[in-house]
């Protein structure tokens, strides 16, 4: 039976391979009601704008129930993606 260790205990099998760290990121989902949506454009529209603001992790349009899932890196800006949404052509009314 072969091992992959080496004889000071370390892992021969990463020898001279780079190693990657993960960063766990808080998030937070957050669900609001959105109006005006009827199609794949508005999924599009709405995904494009409020996924460029800061913080945003991704964003779920959920066309056909009205709603907008948005995660983010921490508390949600409430203020910027109504914005996002309205610049987007449709209206942001409430928090799901």
């Amino acid at each position: 039976m072969s091992s992959c260790c080496t004889p000071d205990g370390s892992c021969g099998t990463n020898a001279g391979e780079a190693t990657t760290a993960t960063a766990v990121v808080d998030s937070t989902a957050t669900a609001y009601r959105v109006s005006g949506m009827s199609c794949g454009h508005c999924r599009t529209a709405i995904t494009t704008s409020v996924g460029a603001l800061d913080g945003v992790l991704s964003v779920d349009v959920d066309v056909d129930g009205g709603l907008v899932t948005v995660t983010t890196a921490g508390a949600p800006d409430d203020i910027a993606i109504g914005a996002a949404i309205d610049d987007a052509g449709y209206e942001l009314t409430g928090r799901a």
